[in-house]
């Protein structure tokens, strides 16, 4: 780990003169006007029905709504997996885990991560000359080199994994904090866990490879997101390079904020007071760009998955799709699941003068596509010894065409089936599943685990709640059921010639984030 940190080190000390940490935003080359920037707002457990634009029943996204009428809004957009870490894998590498490898969610005490051979987005934009910069949840692996600081980003400052993977003494919603010690005990070493005593490692909040804060505050987070976000956007803009900002919110997955939780009238306190704040930041990095550099910056925004299913407190809104057959069968029609619910995820892509303005597609695009198109506009190359599953979608982004995916898998994300499997097939408007069920409900509850061979077809042209199956033996069943059997085999034959990777997912409690190893739950406060 030495060498590593000497690396970074480096890096801060030649550059400490562009007054921001670690990076070099000092470039004497002008390519503003030649390459355009990208910021990137990733969602965490947000549903398709949380943007007001594609629901009406939402009232607390006036932001979002505003980008929805300034761009583009995509209704059939996806996420690439229907948990955390497989599709955030998937965003940056344009491949499905398959692939590269990570099928699942890593742990606080996670030795391994996105696998090293794995290329980033963001190590492609930097050999293309572009300063990188990412804010918030990473959840690809934090140990040694696996840390966002490894992977491409010049700049990191955020939470390493889920902010519910760990204690805080300003507990958010439906969280508990971290219980106090005795007196004269908190401060020593820790030689034994008493019981209900930091039994969790409090939460560690990063800037790049140190812990600045832990355990976090959660209520001064999204500001102090909102603050990092606009000063690299300033400073990036100053310095006549190019920049990739990926901003991956905390927002509105669980805990959510408790100290702005105002009432609301319509029953959604918590949640609906947690996605005005998360708009609220939204709006903030928007107005920078719109000061700073309007022109030329593609800002996309998007969900990593859809939230837990409606029956929950807390659940977000996946807005028509809440009657699928699953829910009929005493199982969860969002998060984790491959029903819509659980991966179609709100999209928007904004760049005045070049996106159209208040444009909806139909198209079917997948956040896979987010790596491919942003290489392509950026005028980089992809690496030329693997297979992608995104697609360059700039022809839709810039309204010449609404063609996009004809085929996508969805991979089994916790629920029912082997991690990562692709058991549900979208070809063109039709649905096809080989497992349902195996989703964890708000109550503990796990649903019953169902194979379907033949597979269950739902035609999402007619059936968008995926409520009833297409009749086994109709002539529409019968006509699809080869076409998606071609196609899961051809992709299955293409992986298997592919140059994939595999994921260290074992487990040691040494290499828990902890900023002073000698305190209970690893205490300190730097910010």
């Amino acid at each position: 780990m030495g060498w590593l940190f000497l690396k970074v080190l480096f890096v801060g000390v030649t550059f400490l003169g562009c007054l921001y940490p670690l990076v070099d935003f000092c470039g004497s080359g002008d390519t503003r006007g030649q390459k355009p920037n990208f910021v990137i707002i990733l969602a965490d457990d947000m549903g398709w029905g949380d943007l007001g634009a594609n629901w009406a029943e939402t009232k607390d996204t006036a932001n979002l709504d505003d980008m929805a009428a300034e761009g583009m809004r995509f209704v059939d957009f996806h996420a690439a997996a229907s948990t955390c870490s497989p599709s955030r894998a998937s965003l940056l590498t344009g491949r499905l885990g398959l692939r590269n490898g990570v099928t699942h969610n890593f742990a606080v005490t996670s030795v391994g991560g996105l696998p090293l051979n794995e290329t980033t987005l963001a190590e492609v934009l930097r050999q293309a000359g572009y300063v990188t910069g990412m804010i918030g949840k990473w959840h690809l692996g934090h140990h040694g080199s696996y840390h966002p600081s490894f992977r491409g980003f010049d700049y990191y400052f955020g939470i390493p994994y889920s902010h519910d993977m760990g204690c805080t003494d300003t507990p958010g919603y439906n969280h508990p904090p971290c219980p106090a010690c005795p007196r004269g005990d908190g401060d020593g070493p820790s030689r034994t866990h008493e019981r209900d005593c930091y039994t969790d490692v409090a939460l560690p909040l990063y800037e790049n490879l140190n812990i600045v804060e832990q355990p976090v505050n959660l209520s001064g987070l999204a500001q102090k997101y909102a603050e990092k976000a606009t000063q690299f956007i300033q400073h990036a803009s100053a310095s006549g390079r190019p920049f990739l900002l990926y901003v991956a919110l905390a927002h509105m997955h669980v805990p959510l904020s408790g100290t702005r939780l105002s009432a609301d009238r319509r029953g959604r306190r918590p949640y609906g007071a947690a996605l005005r704040e998360m708009d609220r930041l939204v709006g903030q990095i928007k107005d920078k760009v719109d000061r700073t550099a309007r022109e030329n910056t593609f800002l996309w925004f998007t969900g990593d998955n859809g939230p837990w299913a409606q029956k929950c407190e807390l659940a977000g809104s996946v807005g028509p799709f809440t009657g699928s057959w699953q829910t009929h069968q005493g199982g969860s029609a969002a998060k984790q699941t491959t029903w819509e619910g659980g991966h179609r995820v709100p999209a928007l892509a904004y760049w005045p003068g070049t996106v159209p303005i208040n444009v909806t597609s139909t198209a079917l695009l997948s956040v896979l596509d987010i790596f491919p198109t942003v290489v392509a506009l950026a005028g980089a190359s992809l690496p030329q010894d693997r297979h992608f599953d995104g697609l360059d979608a700039s022809s839709v982004l810039f309204g010449w065409s609404q063609t996009g995916h004809r085929v996508l898998f969805h991979p089994n994300s916790g629920a029912a089936g082997e991690y990562g499997a692709l058991q549900t097939v979208r070809l063109e408007q039709h649905k096809a599943f080989y497992v349902t069920g195996g989703a964890k409900a708000c109550d503990g509850k796990v649903g019953p685990s169902r194979l379907h061979e033949p597979p269950l077809i739902f035609n999402l042209e007619e059936d968008v709640a995926e409520a009833e199956p297409l009749e086994e033996g109709s002539a529409e069943y019968e006509r699809i059921l080869p076409e998606v059997r071609q196609v899961l085999a051809d992709v299955l034959v293409d992986i298997a010639g592919d140059k994939t990777s595999r994921v260290d997912y074992t487990r040691d409690p040494s290499v828990t984030p902890c900023c002073d190893p000698h305190r209970k739950a690893c205490r300190c406060h730097t910010t």
